[in-house]
């Protein structure tokens, strides 16, 4: 009977150590498992939080550099569209310029011309006076002399002579 009761037998220690093992684990369940659960959990959300955040900066970081080289090529053909402008007016100052100048010669020569035909009207003016005074004096002579046809050509030469020495001067 002996091995009947060995099998049969109770064994208070083996109770026990499952009894502890249960506390054990009902008090680890109820004071640990939860805070390394929420602090898995609060760690798996930051995570989570950290690569949406990512992504949203990523795609913040792509959209901002499409803007940035959008604006640069604007600024590019603005800046292009400036010089073609400064260079249009440029050309526009220097034509219009050119066109001043153009004017002011052809108003000095205008000018010029005008002061060329009153001066050829004075000289005209004075070449009439002198030929006038050179018919009386030439009248005077041949009025003191009457003289033969060869002898007023002789005169007229000598009148001649002394108008292109001394009255033509003046």
């Amino acid at each position: 009977m002996h091995q009947t009761a060995d099998l049969i037998n109770f064994n208070w220690t083996l109770v026990m150590m499952w009894v502890t093992i249960l506390v054990l684990y009902l008090v680890l369940k109820k004071f640990f498992f939860e805070k390394v659960h929420n602090f898995v959990l609060s760690r798996e959300n930051a995570v989570k939080d950290a690569y949406d955040n990512a992504e949203i900066t990523n795609r913040k970081a792509d959209e901002k550099l499409l803007a940035y080289n959008k604006r640069i090529a604007n600024i590019e053909s603005e800046g292009r569209e400036i010089i073609k402008k400064a260079k249009k007016k440029a050309d526009d100052q220097a034509n219009m310029i050119i066109q001043e100048a153009e004017q002011k010669a052809d108003f000095m020569m205008l000018q010029a011309q005008k002061e060329i035909e009153r001066e050829k009207s004075k000289a005209l003016s004075d070449v009439r006076e002198q030929i006038a005074v050179l018919a009386l004096m030439a009248a005077e002579k041949i009025m003191e002399k009457e003289l033969e046809t060869t002898g007023q050509n002789v005169l007229i030469d000598q009148i001649i002579e002394q108008v292109g020495t001394s009255g033509w001067q003046n």
